[in-house]
């Protein structure tokens, strides 16, 4: 149930809104919404949507994504790049609008209004695996851009996304899928009644090995128990998922240890011993009311996880004997509060809906960062105990001042506070900070089935608190410079979004979005990196075209060009910052018993290093799927990866390192981790 409040143009009926909330699943949130029409597997987002680059993506659409793994089914995100440059296990690489985000920082992401993203996380600030995820039970994708939306609190500057699972099923669900490279999977999942509800539940268990001389042997068990009663207006439900894994780990490997042999081959090792293990363990909760006087929402989440993560990217850089394998621990206990309620109201004698909404979260953390060798411990570098805790507030006010003119205007204010207890005294303390961040959007029309957007908005996220207060590198033992706990962002946007051709609907965007710095944890070394001031320019052209019953395209374009402010003598640029992204995605289905689908995404070069001397190549791939329905309650599919078998890389990084016999300080060089190469998977889905 996602919270859409702050893009309502004018209020309506509040029984006509609950009704078309149980109706279009969970799209009606904390408020009433204006009637809203359907064409075919989309919602539109005429007249409701406060910006070109907010909207919706329908658990039919979902459906018909071919996903190596989970989380590239937020692909389905207009310019979203979801890859991986490690095991499976590991959380994903994102790109979005200019930024190679990492494994999430600046990507606020929600499964059910539970936070993904994991602060001060041992490997990377805003750490978010969705291995977790089942994507049969993903109804609904919501996503936003943009820092210009009340709601949306920390790491939400580039975008945030919400994941809605189901609360029932329409049918039972037995899947049975096979493939190459030791892909297996099993998923059974249904939802009886249960006195007054229903009682959800979905067990998954999978292994894959991928294409690597050392299998990445990835296992996972994962399940979900839900109870729920009523509908997305008013009822509630009670989760608890469990998610257990272990995998080995192909690291990125550099390009000359290919070119030379000494890397015998591109889906090859240099440490063997790399891998993981992590679980995931929540219970969550969700209560919604609505009626006439307005609509309110509570949600409360208690999530357990651990991560024991074993890397080597220098391979023997820092330690010429025993090599440069590290470890990076992370145990937390992550508690978290929602709660809003909207109003219907008047503003100057014009409807207006008023949203008020306060958001608590706390954070038990032990990580720590380790030297090993063959995943056993040879020292520690740092270990650190860490309490993070947050309470935002937030007003939004929704007004629709003529026909042709409507206004989103909303506040937040976020206060946080850091306390670090480290094993070395001089870098433990405390510390917080606060921030106001105004919204502000304006939307004129529609006019020929045509909107126009102005969208106006300060955002942030939260830097690790380790380095909020770290006094010596816990490395070399030098000075070390402190970081600010929360990051200023400000953006600008313009838009359109138009339906002015039949079966079109169409989005266009020019976007500005400014960082006071791009200060970032460096959890592979346990310090901090001073960052400078950037600036992302760019824009987005995203299209959904259903010219007839039986196929859906999407086809989306973007660009975006990201710079520091200052040269600082060594260049603008941001390294991995993308540059240009496109895809198309084709969808068949009503063609008899057959259904299929194509899959094109590509993500251009980018620039490697601040002066643009070293650069990416690019990556396109290809994936698909055809299928046939023996019976309405029968099918089976055929899905392939890679179906041009390129040779491509999922990720590129610049920087030193040392194989055996090179020089003591190492060689600079491209490190890249490969796609998979071409592999198929057949799947028999059993409806009961």
């Amino acid at each position: 149930m996602s919270n859409y409040n702050n893009v309502l143009p004018f209020r309506r009926s509040m029984l006509a809104a609950a009704l078309l909330s149980a109706s279009v699943g969970a799209y009606a949130q904390e408020a009433a919404l204006p009637t809203l029409t359907v064409e075919a597997s989309r919602l539109s987002q005429m007249g409701v949507a406060p910006s070109a680059n907010a909207g919706i993506v329908t658990q039919k659409q979902l459906e018909a994504r071919t996903v190596y793994r989970p989380g590239e089914l937020l692909e389905a995100t207009p310019g979203l790049i979801v890859s991986q440059h490690s095991g499976e296990g590991k959380a994903n690489q994102f790109y979005l609008r200019g930024f190679n985000l990492d494994h999430g920082t600046d990507l606020r992401t929600t499964v059910d209004g539970m936070v993904v993203n994991q602060r001060s996380h041992a490997h990377g600030q805003g750490w978010t695996d969705l291995n977790f995820m089942i994507p049969e039970l993903a109804t609904q994708l919501e996503y936003r851009k943009g820092p210009y939306y009340a709601s949306e609190g920390d790491f939400a500057s580039a975008g945030a996304l919400r994941v809605r699972y189901a609360d029932k099923l329409e049918q039972g669900i037995a899947n049975f899928s096979l493939g190459q490279n030791g892909y297996r999977r099993v998923l059974l999942a249904d939802s009886p009644k249960l006195g007054d509800g229903r009682l959800l539940y979905a067990i998954e268990s999978f292994h894959n090995d991928g294409p690597f001389l050392r299998g990445d042997d990835y296992t996972k068990l994962n399940g979900v128990l839900r109870y729920s009663q009523g509908n997305s207006a008013n009822g509630f439900q009670v989760s608890a998922m469990a998610y257990h894994a272990t995998w080995n780990a192909t690291d990125q490997i550099p390009q000359r240890g290919l070119a030379s042999g000494v890397v015998p081959d591109r889906f090859a090792t240099i440490d063997p011993t790399d891998g993981g293990k992590s679980h995931r363990y929540s219970l969550s909760g969700e209560w919604v009311k609505s009626n006439d006087r307005g609509s309110s929402r509570v949600n409360a989440y208690v999530i357990g996880q651990q991560l024991d993560l074993y890397s080597n990217f220098t391979y023997f850089l820092d330690d010429p004997v025993n090599g440069d394998q590290f470890n990076q621990p992370d145990r937390r206990v992550t508690s978290g509060l929602n709660a809003s309620h909207m109003r219907p109201a008047t503003l100057f004698g014009r409807e207006a809906e008023n949203t008020f909404g306060v958001q608590l979260q706390n954070d038990n953390i032990f990580n720590g960062l380790h030297n090993t060798v063959a995943r056993k411990r040879l020292s520690t570098t740092r270990e650190d105990h860490i309490v993070e805790s947050n309470i935002g507030l937030y007003f939004d006010n929704a007004t629709r001042w003529s026909e042709h003119f409507r206004t989103v205007a909303g506040v937040r204010g976020d206060y946080y506070r850091f306390d670090v207890k480290s094993h070395q005294p001089v870098n433990s303390g405390r510390s917080s900070d606060s921030k106001v961040s105004p919204k502000l959007n304006l939307i004129f029309g529609p006019w020929a089935k045509t909107e126009y957007y102005l969208n106006f908005g300060a955002g942030f996220h939260s830097n690790d608190a380790r380095g909020t207060t770290i006094s010596i590198d816990p490395k070399t033992g030098n000075p070390a410079e402190r970081v600010p706990p929360l990051v200023r962002a400000k953006g600008m946007e313009v838009g359109l979004r138009s339906e002015i051709i039949r079966g079109l609907q169409s989005s266009f965007s020019v976007y500005r979005l400014d960082f006071d710095s791009e200060l970032v944890f460096v959890g592979d070394a346990g310090t901090t990196e001073a960052g400078r001031p950037s600036r992302r320019t760019g824009f987005e052209f995203s299209n959904y075209y259903k010219p007839n019953k039986w196929l859906t395209v999407d086809a989306d374009v973007a660009y975006a060009r990201a710079r520091f402010r200052d040269a600082d003598g060594v260049g603008q640029r941001i390294p991995g910052s993308v540059e240009g992204v496109a895809s198309l995605a084709l969808a068949v289905d009503n063609v008899g018993p057959y259904f299929g689908a194509l899959q094109l995404r590509y993500f251009g070069p980018r620039p490697l290093n601040e002066n643009n001397s070293v650069r990416s190549s690019a990556t396109s791939t290809l994936n698909g799927r055809i299928g046939y329905k023996f019976s309405p309650r029968v099918k089976i599919e055929l899905e392939g990866f890679n179906l041009t078998n390129r040779r491509a890389a999922a990720i590129e990084y610049f920087y030193t390192s040392r194989l055996p016999n090179e020089p003591a300080g190492g060689v600079q060089d491209v490190h890249f981790h490969p796609i998979e190469s071409r592999s198929f998977r057949v799947a028999l889905n059993v409806n009961f």
